[in-house]
């Protein structure tokens, strides 16, 4: 199911003479003292890009949305009738909070603008974005996050329901984006990037907000291996059958107690020339429902596990954004799909599964699916060579409780958990890194085989860390690697806020993109 596209275009004609339904500018709080030139203190500054709209209101625009409670803040968005002052019917003011001393807005700060904005003005086809763009080196970051905010402020999932919405308007459908100069290449280059990973984003948000019940193992990796195909993309789907065969033990217990058989998808890109030699791999979770299995889930809040399979969807969806953006690094990517559920074929506490790389397992618990199959999905890449290693999953709870539910936390060889926090900052993703402590990992030693799959004493301390600790073992000494754990900000669970809609988040897709271009560029 495909949520409605938004069209995203560059112009460089005076906002105040568009001919669209409406116009959105940036205005800043103003909170300090002032002084007899600048106003009051409390009053609205406009932000750069409204200069011409707010003389059409003779200077009292800033003073009109004042009256109507515009504060500024960030996020906010306050609309005000026209009444033929500008082309445009209507103008929102959305908030950026206090003016930045000597610099543009940051980048995050105009991203959550542009999707607050756009969301708010659903229910108007053509919209137009004056909001501020620095004319110095900051220009390109600050159109991406414009963009990228515009087209992901705009989505949402088409649903399921069968009678018409009276109140529920459409999202816009296409947004202009104003600029000093429309043909230059720099400005096109950004949106023709932002198109493809927005659209990636998008599409990750559509897999994770699909029903369970049709978007279980085999019809998740058609969906995928299909848009890979079109991509241009290399694609190795592995069934059941080859999956025993192969000795992937991990994806096979935990697919085992559903009626709809597991998977593994291999996407590959393969730059033209080689490119620079380096390999990426990129893992993802794809559990497409998770009861917990015998160790099954209490029933409230139970439905948000459709998202279990949201590393899945993020690394599928990165691949194909890769595709269009041709970075000259390869990148595979990897994604295992099972479906946790009870029945009398699941797999138990106290099992001992031979994972890919041979390793032995004693299962405790079997709602610790998402590490069984990750583990064979890593072994796997790292079997088929790997210079970096990027793995994401919503893997545990201990996540949100360290870290809340917009920071993700990562694992790993400390310089690429690093280049994962940078990578975070720089797309709006955030991400933290964590340790993986000595203790935790003798707290998960078995009596009977290699590691246990959690604490042998099933003490939940250090949670988060267990998971990356037991991922650990099944990667090999010559890569690098990262476990980027989004159990917060994978799903959205609250209301619309920014550029993040109810439900699937696309996290961390537009982080995957920028480490593959990272390395492409940097090694």
């Amino acid at each position: 199911m495909t949520s409605p596209s938004t069209t995203l275009s560059l112009v460089d004609t005076d906002p105040a003479e568009l001919a669209v339904d409406a116009i959105v500018i940036g205005v800043h709080s103003q909170t300090g003292e002032r002084d007899a030139t600048s106003g009051p203190a409390g009053t609205l500054l406009l932000a750069s890009g409204a200069e011409s709209i707010a003389a059409a209101f003779d200077g009292k625009l800033t003073e009109t949305l004042a009256l109507l409670g515009a504060t500024g803040g960030p996020g906010e968005v306050i609309k005000l009738a026209t009444l033929g002052t500008v082309t445009a019917p209507v103008v929102a003011a959305v908030g950026l909070g206090p003016e930045p001393t000597g610099a543009a807005p940051a980048p995050e700060i105009l991203r959550r603008a542009a999707g607050a904005a756009v969301r708010a003005l659903a229910g108007a086809p053509r919209v137009a974005l004056a909001l501020p763009l620095p004319d110095d080196a900051d220009a390109p970051a600050a159109l991406r996050a414009v963009a990228e905010g515009a087209l992901l402020g705009g989505y949402r999932f088409a649903g399921y329901k069968t009678k018409p919405q009276p109140a529920r308007r459409e999202p816009v459908a296409e947004v202009l984006v104003a600029v000093p100069d429309a043909a230059d290449p720099t400005a096109q280059a950004e949106i023709t990037r932002a198109q493809a990973v927005a659209g990636a984003v998008r599409l990750s948000r559509d897999w994770v907000n699909t029903a369970p019940n049709e978007l279980r193992p085999p019809s998740f990796a058609d969906a995928v291996a299909a848009a890979a195909r079109d991509a241009g993309l290399g694609v190795e789907v592995l069934d059941e059958a080859a999956l025993a065969a192969g000795g992937y033990g991990g994806i096979m217990a935990v697919g085992q107690g559903s009626e709809a058989p597991p998977r593994l998808v291999k996407l590959t890109y393969t730059p033209e020339g080689g490119g620079s030699g380096k390999r990426v791999a990129l893992v993802g979770k794809g559990i497409t429902f998770d009861t917990g299995g015998i160790s099954i889930k209490p029933a409230q809040g139970m439905w948000e596990m459709k998202s279990d399979m949201a590393g899945a969807a993020a690394v599928g969806a990165a691949m194909l954004a890769i595709a269009a953006l041709k970075p000259a690094v390869t990148v595979t990517g990897y994604l295992p799909m099972a479906e946790n559920m009870p029945s009398g074929t699941s797999y138990r506490p106290g099992d001992v599964i031979t994972m890919y790389n041979g390793k032995k397992v004693e299962v405790l618990n079997t709602d610790a699916e998402g590490r069984m199959i990750l583990a064979d999905g890593i072994a796997r890449a790292c079997e088929d060579g790997a210079d970096y290693l990027f793995e994401t999953s919503t893997l545990t709870g201990g996540q949100v409780i360290a870290l809340g539910k917009k920071i993700a936390g990562v694992m790993g060889t400390a310089e690429l958990c690093e280049r994962v926090k940078a990578a975070g900052e720089a797309t709006g993703e955030p991400a933290w890194p964590m340790p993986l402590p000595d203790d935790v990992r003798k707290g998960m030693d078995s009596d009977v085989a290699d590691i246990s799959q959690v604490n042998a004493g099933m003490d939940r301390a250090g949670h988060m860390l267990q998971g990356g600790v037991f991922l650990r073992e099944f990667v090999t000494d010559d890569v690098a690697w990262a476990h980027i754990d989004i159990a917060g900000p994978g799903y959205h669970s609250g209301e619309a806020t920014g550029y993040w809609t109810k439900g699937g988040t696309g996290v961390p897709v537009r982080t995957l993109v920028h480490l593959v271009e990272d390395v492409a560029t940097n090694g």
